[in-house]
């Protein structure tokens, strides 16, 4: 098993190691694209359609959620991220 943790270095560059820090970072993607969708009904991307997100929020949350509930699997997921955050250690390089 690898080791999992957020790098930070002095210029500001972070790195996400390992399976679950990069769940971690894909947790913080999905948030940002869930609430810029919700408030602006944008895609951020060609393949982060609202469907994609939220199937990508019920994937790590493991919550089902209606079908345009887009703020509530942000809260969900962003709750989630802050525990799993918090769970992995930090360095400094």
């Amino acid at each position: 098993m690898t080791e999992s943790f957020i790098s930070y270095n002095k210029y500001g560059a972070v790195s996400f190691v390992g399976e679950p820090a990069v769940r971690v970072f894909q947790a913080a993607t999905i948030v940002t694209g869930l609430r810029f969708y919700a408030k602006t009904g944008m895609k951020p991307s060609r393949a982060f359609t609202p469907m994609a997100m939220m199937d990508a929020a019920k994937r790590i949350t493991g919550h089902d959620y209606k079908r345009r509930d887009y703020l509530g699997a942000a809260d969900d997921l962003e709750k989630w991220l802050h525990e799993a955050k918090a769970a992995l250690p930090t360095k400094e390089t």
